[in-house]
């Protein structure tokens, strides 16, 4: 056991309080990690205020980076001393997981969002009960956490130059932006491409747009602060949300999209994206809409344009063969992702989640050591 801090999250739209606690040495397979930074996510938020279902009391946080500090029996891929980031979990023997797809494993409930250990043990030890772990197989709001050799990324040696604490973001947010660009929608070089949510989620998708080649590259917030770092990180054109977002597409590409990315669930702008697709065209979803929301989709349209819409889980990412690839992108100066960020002490996690909340900051990141 050893001897931690923790964010504790005890129930919905309520603080997190910093606690004393304990957490177990690693497992087979498992390796404990001496937390460095932790980005906040919407997910996080989300968990927080049970929109996403999570045991109570819990410790969130889902992109950290750290230093591991010891492994379990069978753990070869990495060692004590390596610099790791932490990523989504998953069972490793499903056909998706076999197939490279770890986000879309058939246990990704179980090994993320059931607050435990597969079988159901916790993580963490605490004189006021039970407070539930391994949320996204890592709970990194804490001094140190508890992950698998699967969801953690070894930090390559080109990165050793990059503040450790500024890569967790890359487990989830980033990655599922530039992912869902690069890796699910595939974009082509010289093709349009409309990015519905300037957040950093959205400005990932932009950045990888660029990278990518596509043109135009058209960014929509309601922000006027996030549409400028959109145009200074590639979008060719931005268009102010509440504005008419038709007769801009009409203007900029008459001839339809190609690829629509959306990150904010709004039905409307996700049917209007439809309709400007060109032949063939592309729509991605990753916003969280109400669970009980529907799209609304002309069929002859779908098919008769060989159109798609496209569910992405975290940009479809094999995370140990893409994070390391947006690290070079980024030591290269083509993922420049340090622009969305702005550092808290952990002590300061609520005033960070207020100003992630607000709008006011695109990437809070928690420096925890």
């Amino acid at each position: 056991m050893t001897a931690i801090r923790a964010a504790v999250c005890h129930g919905a739209h309520g603080p997190f309080s910093i606690e004393e606690a304990a957490i177990d040495g690693p497992r087979a397979g498992e390796v404990l990690v001496r937390i460095v930074g932790a980005g906040i996510c919407h997910t996080d938020m989300a968990a927080r205020d049970q929109q996403v279902p999570v045991p109570l009391p819990i410790v969130l946080g889902h992109e950290g980076s750290g230093v591991i500090e010891a492994v379990g029996p069978g753990v070869t891929e990495v060692a004590p001393g390596d610099a790791v980031i932490l990523t989504f979990a998953s069972c490793g023997t499903c056909s998706n997981c076999s197939d490279d797809a770890p986000a879309y494993c058939y246990q990704f409930g179980l090994y993320n969002f059931s607050g435990g250990r597969p079988d159901g043990s916790k993580a963490f030890n605490a004189e006021q009960g039970v407070i539930h772990s391994h949320f996204f197989g890592q709970s990194s709001f804490a001094t140190h956490a508890l992950a698998s050799e699967r969801n953690v990324v070894k930090v390559p040696a080109s990165a050793a130059h990059v503040p450790l604490d500024l890569l967790g973001p890359l487990g989830c947010g980033l990655q599922t932006g530039a992912g869902a660009v690069l890796n699910s929608m595939a974009v082509k070089s010289g093709r349009a491409l409309l990015v519905i949510g300037a957040g950093a989620v959205g400005l990932s998708a932009v950045m990888a747009g660029k990278i990518a080649g596509a043109n135009p590259i058209i960014a929509v917030d309601l922000h006027d602060n996030r549409l400028a770092l959109a145009r200074e990180l590639g979008a060719t054109h931005t268009v102010k949300g509440g504005g008419d977002l038709e007769a801009a597409l009409r203007e900029i590409c008459p001839e339809g999209l190609h690829y629509a990315f959306d990150t904010t669930g709004i039905a409307a702008l996700i049917e209007l994206a439809f309709s400007w697709l060109a032949p063939r065209g592309i729509v991605g979803l990753v916003g969280a809409a109400d669970p009980a929301a529907m799209l609304h989709l002309n069929e002859m349209a779908l098919m008769g344009g060989g159109k798609r819409i496209m569910g992405i889980l975290e940009g479809d990412s094999d995370p140990k063969i893409f994070i390391p690839e947006l690290i070079e992108h980024h030591i290269a100066g083509r993922f420049p992702f340090e622009k969305l960020v702005e550092t808290f002490a952990f002590e300061e996690i609520n005033e960070a989640f207020a100003a992630g909340e607000s709008g006011r900051v695109i990437k809070p990141i928690l420096k925890v050591s």
